[in-house]
């Protein structure tokens, strides 16, 4: 008797845990809750045919005829909700495009990443290997993401006009080049009262012509 009243009682607490499960199924829709972090980019019944790419799914055709316009058939990801021009909701519309890679886009149409351990001085030109992405609102074929070499362009904020102009007035005393950095030529042209005048004036034309730079090897701004 003692064990059918402990299998009663056992058998009573999974029935109320199993009721529980079922209502709480039912009260979140029988699906996750959470939203996927694409529907942060895409403004609620905006046009459709202006979503990011991150808010929809294309039927993408890579034989098209390279740089010539193209149509394809899209539709809304889930939680997503556009409008047509008539502001009626649409989940299937078409976009049009021109027919490329996102590798050859336009330089404008794509951000990459920077690199700040290269020359930009040097010869030849040193390139380094950047990770560049495509505007949200710039349709393309293949990944959005891609590797691409680029020319050192960075800056580390030294003005070209301001080193001039250290140049020209103290320049005999190295102000030019401790100002861009590089500090043995500065005590240099320091101790030796600008080479007596003639290392002051060939800074002025290298320095003047962009050949001396930053000791960091940026660009001037």
């Amino acid at each position: 008797m003692v064990a059918m009243a402990a299998s009663t009682v056992a058998m009573g607490g999974l029935s109320r845990v199993l009721l529980f499960l079922s209502q709480l199924y039912i009260l979140t829709g029988g699906e996750s809750t959470e939203t996927p972090a694409y529907v942060m980019k895409c403004p609620s019944n905006g046009l459709c045919s202006k979503l990011p790419a991150d808010c929809m799914e294309c039927k993408t055709n890579y034989s098209c005829v390279y740089g010539k316009p193209v149509t394809f058939d899209c539709t809304v990801k889930p939680h997503v909700t556009c409008v047509d021009q008539n502001f009626t909701k649409q989940h299937n519309f078409t976009i049009n495009m021109t027919c490329n890679f996102c590798w050859q886009l336009p330089e404008t149409d794509y951000e990459c990443s920077n690199a700040t351990n290269c020359m930009t001085v040097s010869c030849p030109r040193q390139r380094y290997s950047a990770n560049c992405t495509v505007h949200d609102h710039i349709h393309c074929l293949g990944k959005r993401t891609f590797p691409k070499m680029l020319y050192c362009n960075w800056t580390g904020g030294y003005k070209w006009s301001t080193a001039l102009a250290l140049s020209i007035t103290l320049g005999g005393f190295g102000a030019d080049r401790f100002y861009l950095g590089q500090w043995r030529e500065g005590l240099g042209k320091l101790f030796s009262f600008g080479g007596l005048g003639i290392w002051t004036l060939i800074d002025v034309l290298l320095i003047g012509v962009g050949y001396v730079g930053p000791a960091d090897g940026s660009l001037y701004i």
